[in-house]
């Protein structure tokens, strides 16, 4: 059984999409979805339920993405655990393939890679994403797809996840590199920011994850990933990639400089992205 978390606050509009993919699959049965609605003040419960049995629902009145995580924890008893983000698409085959890869047993947490779905985006928006697909973040899932999935030996590395902002990059750097993988051949579909202002608003609260995770866990660094620093540097070269480099540059170092403001971090950590929670008739893929 593959048990799949999936910690959902005021995610209504997008819920039925992400839910569908998998419960109305007719190999259904070998997953166990529990959707913990943490602080909801919409209908989340209520779409989660109408899927029936197939679907394990939990309310929690704490507002926190951790707390639900905890949550479907103590609920599932089954491995391999998936953790997917409430409006991210991901299939069935795909959730499959990821359960195979950590029966192997070589590797204890993996994740897909993600498409980036740019409908409906900004022109620079797409342009600060054309660039971001030429670095190697974009080929990190785990904490890039919006999915990842742990073994039994994998989530006992760490107890209860603690409250933080960023808990993929918290479970990434539990792990060595030779310890985790992304999947290239299996595919997750992210909605991103729309608009550029809610962009930098996103990319503020990654940095001020990234911060507080340096702050409180600097042990956990040994096991960071390649930076962006080096191909960055190496696209300069080619000027027609400058309007992009551009775009890229502004919105990083202006989320860097919010999130690095000591009275924001609190706020920024809080700051939801709402222009991309609209559903989408991206096709899912395997």
């Amino acid at each position: 059984m593959i048990s799949i978390v999936v910690p959902a606050h005021n995610e209504s509009s997008v819920l039925s999409r992400t839910l569908g993919q998998w419960v109305s699959n007719p190999n259904s049965k070998e997953m166990n979805v529990i959707v913990v609605c943490n602080g909801c003040t919409d209908d989340t419960a209520n779409v989660a339920r109408r899927f029936g049995s197939n679907v394990h629902v939990v309310e929690s009145d704490i507002a926190r993405k951790t707390h639900a995580l905890n949550l479907g924890d103590q609920i599932s008893g089954e491995f391999p655990r998936i953790y997917a983000d409430a409006d991210v698409l991901i299939s069935t085959d795909a959730i499959r393939s990821l359960a195979r890869r950590l029966d192997r047993g070589d590797v204890l947490v993996v994740a897909p890679i993600a498409d980036i779905d740019l409908t409906g985006c900004s022109r620079l928006v797409r342009e600060y994403y054309r660039i971001r697909s030429r670095l190697p973040s974009s080929r990190e899932g785990i904490g890039g797809s919006g999915v990842y999935a742990l073994s039994e030996a994998g989530r006992a590395r760490f107890s209860e996840f603690p409250d933080v902002i960023a808990d993929d990059i918290y479970v990434r750097l539990q792990f060595k590199p030779e310890e985790r993988e992304t999947l290239t051949s299996v595919r997750s579909t992210v909605f991103p920011a729309r608009t550029i202002r809610q962009l930098i608003a996103v990319r503020s609260r990654a940095y001020a994850g990234n911060f507080e995770l340096a702050h409180r866990f600097p042990e956990l660094s040994v096991n960071m990933s390649e930076t962006n620093d080096r191909a960055l540097i190496r696209l300069f070269r080619e000027p027609r990639l400058w309007p992009g480099l551009v775009v890229y540059c502004y919105v990083n170092i202006l989320a860097r400089f919010r999130a690095a403001i000591p009275n924001r971090i609190k706020a920024t950590a809080w700051q939801r992205d709402d222009t991309s929670r609209r559903t989408s008739s991206a096709g899912l893929r395997s």
